[in-house]
């Protein structure tokens, strides 16, 4: 069995900039970390490995800077690596991006299955899954937290927010994971020896034989036309309630001068 994981690096911390010209992140000289849920996927993968002797290759698109986040994947366990990295592919929206990503895929060895985690968590669209499933044809099943396979079928209970429901779904597929999935195992030291002498394959859109017309901004559908910080909070008016008659009144005098009502 050949399991693909799709990673995104994304930034450590909350304190990002964009670039006014293209409403796009600043990524130069922030600290970058792999997605939290691409973790779990990540895991599950590697779980699958240790149980039935999966292959695992993890995949990954963005900028030079993303081959350590794949290292890293490799020290925990991953077998190969891809880093899908052309400057055609900047500024894509979840669409291209599905788009890309499932052009990866299509460009390795047979694969059955497909994990990514349920989001990015400087998106949180959870639309990524998904739309690499829709390019490929597959079947998918999101918020995966526990997974069994027999017979190239899947077995998948779905979580929900007040229970959960089981899916079963042929091979090939495409599952989304969720943090209560598991608990991403650490590198271990003959892992990181071995991740920081792998070569890393590098993929851009002409080897993945992705359109140019489908990616980058020119391939998005969707664009950030604005980006701003929301006014801070005030105060706002308190009321003395002792008097319920009298706090009405001079509730219904303030909405009135503040044209509300």
């Amino acid at each position: 069995m050949h399991i693909v994981v799709c990673v995104k690096q994304v930034p450590g911390t909350t304190k990002v900039q964009i670039n006014p010209e293209t409403n796009t992140l600043i990524r130069d000289g922030v600290e970058a970390i792999i997605n939290p849920f691409d973790e779990n996927a990540l895991e599950a993968a590697l779980v699958l490995k240790d149980t039935i002797g999966a292959k695992v290759t993890v995949i990954c698109m963005g900028p030079p800077q993303a081959e350590s986040a794949l290292r890293e994947t490799m020290a925990r366990g991953a077998d190969d690596v891809v880093l899908l990295c052309d400057r055609a592919f900047a500024g894509s929206d979840t669409w291209a991006t599905s788009y890309a990503l499932a052009q990866g895929v299509r460009a390795l060895d047979k694969v059955d299955l497909v994990f990514c985690g349920k989001q990015a968590i400087d998106g949180d669209t959870a639309q990524v899954g998904p739309g690499v499933a829709e390019f490929l044809g597959w079947p998918v099943i999101t918020y995966a937290r526990k997974i069994e396979i027999k017979d190239q079928v899947v077995r998948v209970e779905r979580v929900f927010e007040d229970g959960y429901e089981v899916i079963e779904a042929h091979l090939p597929a495409v599952l989304t994971t969720v943090k209560e999935m598991n608990v991403p195992r650490m590198a271990s030291l003959k892992g990181r020896m071995r991740a920081k002498k792998a070569a890393i394959k590098l993929l851009d859109a002409a080897a993945a034989k992705a359109d140019v017309n489908e990616i980058g901004l020119k391939g998005s559908p969707t664009r950030v036309v604005k980006i701003f910080t929301p006014p801070r909070k005030t105060s706002g008016v308190k009321v003395d309630g002792s008097e319920p008659l009298v706090a009405a009144r001079e509730l219904v005098a303030h909405l009135r001068n503040q044209k509300v009502i």
